[in-house]
């Protein structure tokens, strides 16, 4: 059995007791510059106690991005989109449309000074996420991220699903969490994803269930109140 990681919700000086997590959604996709920068502006204003924290949905255009354990021989089409150097944890990994983004913007001082617990719980979000829909999302040994089983496609098949890299600054989490609702998976063929060369890449619509992205936000929700606290 996995066990659950469960991050408590706790009072900033920027908000009254009880008050939710800022839960944002955008709903034209943000270029990936612009999405850092309103992070790392976030960031500083959570850090300060000007703001509250905040989980944020989007998707992006079609983008690839270099964490800092990237590779360069990972990147095999570099002209095909654009590119970004990123401060996120991780090796090389593709965004674009079909692909719910959520950036998790939280006080690890006030929750807990452990970096290691923090990527379970965004794991277990996920893996309760996609439960929702009838996927069983598993964690492995040596690879972040959630996988799926794909014994319909041969034995020992394991394809990745969702991807997790994160930064924390001071104790204040950003990037966070991408899950494939839809996306164009051929997209993934201009890069080694996350330097797996090994498996595959696959979506909700690849394994055969038709999701809206609504259905997925309100699945995302649920999922984070039960281990982080309310959002509103």
């Amino acid at each position: 059995m996995v066990k659950a990681h469960k991050i408590l919700q706790t009072n900033s000086p920027a908000r009254s007791a009880g008050s939710a997590v800022e839960w944002r959604a955008s709903d034209a996709p943000v270029d990936y510059p612009e999405a850092v920068a309103e992070m790392e502006r976030r960031v500083a204003e959570i850090k300060s106690g000007d703001a509250c924290e905040c989980v944020w949905l989007l998707e992006h255009p079609p983008t690839y991005t270099a964490g800092t354990s990237a590779r360069p021989e990972d990147l095999l089409m570099p002209e095909r989109f654009p590119v970004h150097s990123t401060g996120r944890g991780g090796q090389y990994t593709y965004h674009g449309p079909g692909q719910r983004i959520a950036y998790v913007m939280l006080d690890l001082n006030r929750r807990g000074k452990d970096v290691r617990n923090f990527v379970c719980a965004l794991e277990d979000w996920v893996m309760e996420t996609l439960s929702v829909f009838g996927v069983i999302g598993e964690r492995r040994e040596g690879r972040v991220g959630v996988w799926v089983t794909r014994d319909d496609l041969g034995p020992g098949r394991e394809d990745k699903i969702a991807a997790i890299g994160v930064r924390v600054r001071r104790w204040v989490t950003f990037h966070g969490i991408s899950v494939n609702v839809n996306p164009n998976l051929e997209h993934y063929s201009g890069i080694v994803p996350c330097g797996v060369s090994e498996h595959a890449v696959t979506s909700l619509a690849d394994l055969g269930r038709s999701v809206t992205m609504d259905e997925v936000d309100k699945a995302l929700r649920a999922g984070f109140e039960a281990r982080f606290g309310p959002a509103g």
